[in-house]
């Protein structure tokens, strides 16, 4: 047997195990994540974000998730982006998490509120200095004449701050994903995948779970 069928088979096996008993979508995307960050060879925290612009035009990337607790789904970028400016107009988005490894997706669909400066100035401050100095050199989605500009932005924030921290630029911000929906995909074989979508009722403030055909 090839190694890459033991993988599969040990893979599908795990896959095999319930996923219904779960109550709460956290739970279950947390012992996800636990596994892809033993199993993904690189950024088991990526994620695919998708908005909509002005025009109704959807638009997908890929950012990474930085926390997740019982209110949401969190990241960060700038409020000038082409993301920033299509969720101040629209504050809806899904995500999409897909780790090959184990054979497993899972999609989110939510409203999305702004973090506050607090929490968004102590995450800043946890990231690497050339980061940060990134941060204020970038003018995030805007058109670029050349690497050039962008090397001299970054050698002047440098000297700016040069001794001393860095603080948060005008315009960097921080949201959370509020999930209405999370539905979890498992691959089986011959297509039989699992599906499990949890939904926020917002009546009885607490989620509903049903499986789904695949």
């Amino acid at each position: 047997m090839k190694e890459s069928d033991k993988i599969y088979e040990k893979q599908a096996a795990a896959n095999a195990k319930p996923m219904f008993r779960y109550e709460d979508p956290y739970v279950l995307f947390n012992s996800w994540m636990v596994e892809a960050k033993t199993s993904e060879p690189n950024l088991p925290n990526a994620m695919a974000i998708a908005t909509v612009d002005e025009n109704g035009l959807p638009d997908v990337r890929m950012v990474l998730l930085k926390g997740i607790d019982v209110r949401g789904f969190v990241f960060y970028s700038h409020a000038g982006s082409a993301k920033g400016e299509q969720l101040k107009q629209n504050p809806k988005a899904a995500l999409n998490f897909h780790w090959k490894s184990l054979r497993r997706c899972v999609r989110v669909r939510g409203s999305v509120e702004p973090l506050t400066k607090l929490e968004v100035g102590k995450y800043f401050a946890t990231r690497p200095r050339d980061s940060q100095l990134g941060a204020w050199a970038s003018q995030q989605s805007k058109t670029m004449r050349s690497t050039n500009v962008f090397e001299k932005a970054i050698n002047a924030a440098t000297d700016k701050f040069s001794g001393v921290a860095v603080p948060l630029p005008p315009g960097w911000k921080g949201w959370r994903i509020r999930p209405e929906q999370i539905e979890f995909w498992r691959e089986r074989p011959f297509r039989l995948h699992d599906r499990l979508l949890f939904e926020w009722d917002t009546n009885s403030k607490e989620w509903t779970k049903r499986r789904l055909y695949p």
